[in-house]
């Protein structure tokens, strides 16, 4: 089985950083796209960054409402991403998942940021 583990997460004020580390372990032949998600209380689970990986280069895609704050980067010889969050809002509170695509989809357990206003 493929297990994604999550950290990072926690609470800060409006305005404040924090940086998501996401690592992937079992057995993995190939991934063809990581990055994470995020899930509000009540709301549906949406896409926060990508990384969608070609074999010879990678490509990167953020939410609208991330651009210029987050960003996203990966190293596929150590099977990690990471999210870099800058200038975060009340409105980035939410679980932030991990998730990884080869022949399957697979998730993290979550990990949660708040931020206060």
């Amino acid at each position: 089985q493929v297990q994604l583990v999550e950290s990072g997460g926690g609470l800060v004020q409006a305005g404040g950083s924090l940086r998501l580390s996401c690592a992937a372990s079992g057995r993995i032949f190939s991934i063809n796209v990581m990055g994470w998600y995020r899930q509000a209380p009540g709301k549906q689970r949406e896409v926060v960054a990508l990384i969608t990986s070609s074999g010879i280069t990678n490509y990167t895609d953020y939410a609208d409402s991330v651009k210029g704050r987050f960003t996203i980067s990966g190293d596929n010889a150590k099977n990690t991403v990471d999210l870099q969050m800058n200038s975060l809002k009340p409105e980035d509170t939410a679980i932030y998942f991990c998730y990884v695509y080869t022949r399957y989809s697979y998730w993290g357990q979550g990990t949660q940021v708040t931020v206060s206003s």
